[in-house]
């Protein structure tokens, strides 16, 4: 049986809001998003930064629910700066055919990265 990774949820156009050189790395994120994004502390994701172009791969951290936090820690901390509008991806690895009837999570926080919408992609 085929399995193929695909997107399972994105949180689309967030606003990096802090940068932690010297946290021991991942991303910390509003509890809230994770929640609408379907995100779990400890899970994998890509971070694109729509500013520069640059891409990582790194880990959730819960952050303060309704505190809008974005924040890139450790190394990602030089690729990212306060102001960046970011992707964060999640994907997930399914069978072929439950792949095909599969609709991801999309998430589009205002400016202040609070929800304003969730639906889900087309």
């Amino acid at each position: 049986m085929m399995q193929i990774e695909i997107l399972k949820s994105k949180i689309h156009r967030a606003i990096v809001t802090q940068a932690d050189i010297n946290y021991v790395g991942s991303i910390t994120i509003d509890q809230d998003l994770m929640e609408a994004a379907n995100l779990i502390e400890f899970e994998k994701v890509h971070v694109l930064n729509i500013n520069n172009g640059e891409r990582i791969e790194t880990y959730v951290i819960k952050g303060k629910r309704g505190s809008g936090i974005i924040c890139l820690n450790g190394a990602a901390a030089r690729k990212f700066v306060v102001g960046d509008i970011i992707i964060i991806a999640s994907y997930a690895i399914m069978d072929f055919e439950e792949a095909k009837k599969f609709t991801p999570l999309l998430v589009f926080p205002d400016k202040n990265n609070k929800l304003t919408k969730g639906k889900k992609h087309k």
